[in-house]
């Protein structure tokens, strides 16, 4: 990614998305928390024992974050798994599901850059007191 990184949340439209209840826009983060860490330990797990169509089932998986994370406007977030998705994608589709290690290793850091952004949102959700 170029460019300085995405703000974790734009809170301005994530308030406009809820009406401007804060309270329920906290659910909801709260809530996108909860999805992204069973996501994300989801591909752990793919990654780390790599059966049955792998790429595919994290191109899945960072699909499901990527939408929660834009309709609550977490820039952050939606660009990482976006990223992992488009990546894991592309190597389901090389070589018959059998990508080369160059692309492998792109998923992983990939992957590497989708703990980031989920550990920057932990941070800022705690910092909200969420």
């Amino acid at each position: 990614m170029s460019g300085p990184p995405p703000d974790v949340i734009d809170w301005t439209e994530a308030m406009q998305q809820t009406g401007d209840d804060e309270e329920f826009l906290r659910e909801l983060l709260a809530d996108l928390r909860q999805e992204t860490d069973t996501q994300v330990s989801n591909i752990e797990q793919i990654i780390q024992n790599p059966t049955d169509a792998p790429f595919q089932r994290i191109q899945r998986a960072a699909h499901v974050i990527k939408g929660a994370s834009a309709n609550l406007m977490c820039a952050q977030l939606r660009y990482a798994s976006m990223a992992l998705e488009q990546t894991a994608q592309a190597a389901h589709n090389e070589n018959n599901g059998s990508p080369s290690a160059e692309t492998t290793q792109k998923v992983q850091q990939c992957y590497l850059d989708l703990k980031r952004a989920q550990e920057n949102y932990h941070g800022f959700l705690n910092g909200l007191g969420v």
